[in-house]
This record gives C-alpha cells, sequence and structure tokens, in this order.
C-alpha cells in the first residue's frame, strides 16, 4: 500500500514538474533568481521530448506500483485525472516534437516579455 502511496505522490511530483518546465517562466516575472533553476529544466524536458527518452521518474513510478500489488493504475483520483495528462494516450513521435516546440515557444514568449518589461523599467 505504501508504495501505491509513494507512486502516487511521484504522479504529483511529475506533473508538477511539467507545470513548472511549461509555466515556471511566469514565477520570473515575479522572482528573478527561479530562471537560474527553471531554465535547466526547461533544457530538460524539451530533450525529453525531442529525443524520445523516459523521464526518470515513470520507471521509479511503475516500479513502485509493481512492486505494491498494481499490475497497472487502479481508478484513483490522481491516477484518473492526472496520468491521462502526463502520459496521454495515442502519444506519437511528431506529438512529443510538436510539445517540445510549444514548451520552447511558451517560454520565449515569457522570457522576451520579461526581457522588455526590464529594459522598460530602466529607461
Amino acid at each position: 500500500m505504501l508504495n501505491l502511496v509513494v507512486a502516487d505522490l511521484i504522479v504529483l511530483l511529475h506533473f508538477s514538474y511539467i507545470l513548472f518546465v511549461v509555466f515556471g517562466g511566469l514565477l520570473v516575472l515575479k522572482w528573478r533568481r527561479v530562471a537560474w533553476g527553471h531554465i535547466p529544466c526547461v533544457i530538460w524536458g524539451v530533450a525529453i521530448e525531442f529525443t524520445g527518452w523516459i523521464c526518470p521518474l515513470t520507471p521509479i513510478e511503475n516500479i513502485l506500483r509493481y512492486s505494491g500489488g498494481s499490475g497497472g493504475y487502479s481508478n484513483s483520483f490522481i491516477e484518473h485525472y492526472l496520468l491521462p495528462v502526463i502520459y496521454p494516450t495515442g502519444l506519437t513521435r511528431e506529438l512529443q516534437l510538436l510539445m517540445g516546440v510549444a514548451v520552447i515557444a511558451i517560454n520565449v514568449v515569457i522570457y522576451t516579455a520579461y526581457y522588455f518589461m526590464k529594459v522598460r523599467q530602466k529607461h
């Protein structure tokens, strides 16, 4: 049972990390130093999408589920609502590449806005 709870916590961590990769630049608008952690996370997230690698959290989660006696996902809230977002069905290589490009585009827009806000403040 504990392994399944830890696996659910890893799913939450995984989902939080994805949100941070995509939207963490918004935190930079308020706290500039967040960029030091956010930019490497974006690079990692985009690398995962572009290369087709598997995030290290995924096998850890699966090991915990199997060792907890779950052959697959049960119907908990986390599994029902978050897992399809993290692991969408029909995920193709083209969709992964598109997601990587979307992450880059979103963050370029956010960091560009940040840059122009800072330049505007200096004038």
